[in-house]
């Protein structure tokens, strides 16, 4: 759904790096939308028709087996593009990108995206910047995935996801969350009844996560968030130091 926000245009992290001249090249054709949790923007193997910017809204990539089980394997927030790597040439997506919490987001079509791509060299390097921090944060979760348990990767996963939402309530069902780590939802009872135990989180019923203690929080996560903090750190600093 479209909507009428222009002062959220440039939230996102990345349209905020971009000088003036290289923005207007994308500013024309950017779309203020919002997305809803569980809306589905692209499935593996499909063309990737359009290109998003994350302002509130944050975006979950998931790898989807043939049986349709599916597990998380990096999550875009207002640091990040989601179909980015569509402006070097037609794509067909590798994972199924699905909005794990409502939020808005600046879109525009890959076509027009491909357009600005050419003439503006600094936004040919943000977007291979951002690429290379997809794949780290792929491979950081391949790990985190195999060597960490349930309670720890949920933490670090609550913590990235805060960082982008600015909010300490998170809207998101035990299902949802079963479909993101990739394990039964028994598994993940477990796991939020002993962070609500120690009073690090409170959960409701009707699917709302509240962090109530950030730095215990950080405490049970496991090394992955503060990996992947740090590096996204280091790409602001060297974003500003370009504009």
């Amino acid at each position: 759904m479209q909507i009428d926000r222009p002062d959220a245009v440039r939230r996102n992290q990345l349209l905020q790096s971009l000088p003036p001249g290289d923005f207007a090249l994308l500013a024309p054709h950017l779309k203020d939308i919002l997305l809803r949790q569980g809306e589905i923007l692209v499935e593996p193997g499909a063309p990737v028709e359009h290109v998003y910017f994350p302002h509130t809204a944050v975006i979950l990539l998931l790898a989807v087996m043939r049986d349709g089980r599916s597990v998380e394997t990096a999550t875009i927030g207002r640091s990040g593009v989601i179909g980015g790597i569509a402006g070097f040439g037609r794509w067909r997506a590798y994972a199924r990108g699905i909005v794990q919490v409502s939020g808005t987001a600046a879109q525009i079509s890959s076509s027009r995206f491909r357009a600005a791509i050419r003439h503006s060299d600094r936004l040919t390097a943000i977007v291979l910047r951002c690429a290379q921090l997809i794949v780290l944060q792929i491979q950081q979760t391949a790990a985190c995935n195999a060597l960490h348990n349930v309670e720890q990767r949920l933490c670090r996963w609550l913590l990235l996801t805060q960082d982008y939402a600015d909010t300490n309530v998170i809207p998101l069902t035990q299902e949802l969350l079963g479909q993101m780590l990739g394990v039964r939802r028994t598994t993940i009872t477990v796991a939020i009844s002993k962070l609500q135990a120690s009073g690090v989180i409170r959960y409701s019923q009707r699917g709302r996560i509240e962090i109530v203690d950030r730095k215990a929080l950080e405490q049970h996560a496991c090394e992955c968030y503060d990996v992947l903090r740090s590096r996204y750190d280091e790409q602001s600093r060297q974003d500003e130091l370009v504009v």
